[in-house]
């Protein structure tokens, strides 16, 4: 995770005489101070709590500071770090929100088959890398469900005639050492909006279901954050999956699909406004309510090609009470190249110079938010995704996921 503040800044001060007053002033002055010092502290003490409260996000872990000691010295700095990398060596921390750092491994959809399927795949995860996470996808991109669920939709969108119960993957993953992470696709749900089509998006003034292309090139429709029956069906998955037992829900695809203009002259209006960004954070932190009443928290993840091609409504920080971002770096998606209206974004060179550049176009994105560093792609080896991760760490970035 990639941390703002450059650590804990202690101040000491020095005191100072003054002289030339006589004894009348002298006294004049004391009582001038005393009121001063007093309503200062009123002041103080009013205005601060309200800030402090309004700074605060949901789900934030506080900390405590230690008192600050004011002696007659020279003024003096002292700032201390308390950050490394997997190697030991230290780390200066750039965000003061949440100071966990996170490591995790990404299982796929296949290691969910059976107990013995989960269990060979966390066999295989590469040792000695300070991983204590696992990440399993139990809604995959497309909208289906890859655990036995009991959410009255998830039964049209199970991937398996027989599935796991989230109590077997609980349990497999912690007696194998790690806390379970849960990820989830919010609205990339192909699935959802052909069971009930109130759920997708509608053309504005005929009430049709919107597909993303025409129905000869494999179209599909998405599922829409001004579906509240949408909404609520991601709702009751993240719930119950929080209250399984899992330490982290990562929502993923809290996102709009691609509209082209033609797609925007035919659906509501508000489509082509920045106000939609209102609509995904609601729905971002109605899910994230629902995840901190069972006791787990939330982060959501974002593609880093999408954040290039500007695709960000959900990282609206006034608006959004999540403060911690998994950025997805897809090396086989941004080996392809990222195409930004008229621009085509070219990614040569090692996984870990491919990178170290998505990141730097995206982190401007991120700079409200703390960051954990997600590497992904079938094409590079686990070897060249730690390489990367290395790479990353020695910018500031301690938090990340493989896989």
């Amino acid at each position: 995770m990639k941390f703002k503040n450059k650590g804990r800044k202690i101040y000491k001060t020095k005191e100072k005489n003054y002289y030339g007053k006589s004894g009348a002033g002298k006294a004049f002055s004391i009582g001038l101070t005393v009121l001063l010092i007093g309503g200062i502290g009123f002041i103080g003490y009013s205005v601060a709590e309200p800030l402090v409260n309004y700074s605060k996000k949901k789900g934030d872990q506080n900390t405590t500071d230690s008192t600050v000691v004011i002696t007659s010295a020279e003024v003096t700095e002292v700032t201390t770090y308390a950050f490394t990398d997997a190697s030991g060596e230290p780390v200066i921390p750039h965000q003061s929100v949440n100071f966990e750092v996170y490591r995790a491994a990404a299982l796929k959809e296949t290691d969910l088959l059976s107990t013995d399927a989960l269990e060979l795949a966390i066999g295989r995860l590469p040792t000695g890398q300070g991983i204590e996470y696992i990440e399993v996808p139990l809604k995959a991109k497309g909208g289906a469900v890859y655990y036995s669920s009991s959410v009255f939709y998830a039964g049209a969108s199970k991937a398996y005639p027989e599935m796991l119960t989230l109590n077997q993957i609980v349990t497999v993953i912690e007696k194998a050492g790690y806390k379970p992470v849960a990820v989830v696709s919010i609205f990339n749900d192909n699935l959802l909006p052909v069971t009930d089509g109130s759920c997708g998006y509608r053309t504005y003034n005929t009430d049709e279901q919107w597909i993303d292309n025409e129905p000869a090139a494999g179209g599909k429709p998405w599922a829409s954050p001004y579906s509240d029956l949408a909404v609520g069906y991601n709702a009751d998955i993240v719930g119950e999956i929080s209250s399984a037992g899992f330490d982290k829900i990562i929502c993923s695809d809290l996102v709009f699909p691609y509209f082209r203009q033609s797609d925007l002259d035919i659906l509501d209006p508000e489509l082509s406004t920045p106000s939609r960004s209102m609509k995904m954070t609601a729905a971002a932190n109605l899910l994230n309510d629902r995840i901190l009443k069972n006791g787990s928290s939330m982060y959501i993840e974002v593609s880093a090609a999408d954040l290039i091609k500007g695709s960000k409504d959900v990282l609206q920080p006034m608006l959004l009470n999540i403060n911690t971002i998994v950025l997805n770096l897809n090396i086989d998606e941004l080996s392809a190249g990222v195409a930004a209206d008229d621009t085509i974004y070219d990614f040569s060179g090692t996984v870990a110079e491919k990178a170290e550049k998505a990141v730097q176009m995206a982190e401007k994105e991120l700079s409200d938010f703390n960051v954990v560093i997600r590497l992904s792609g079938n094409s590079p080896s686990m070897l060249e995704l730690v390489e990367a991760r290395d790479a990353l760490i020695k910018k500031g970035y301690s938090s990340f996921v493989l896989g």
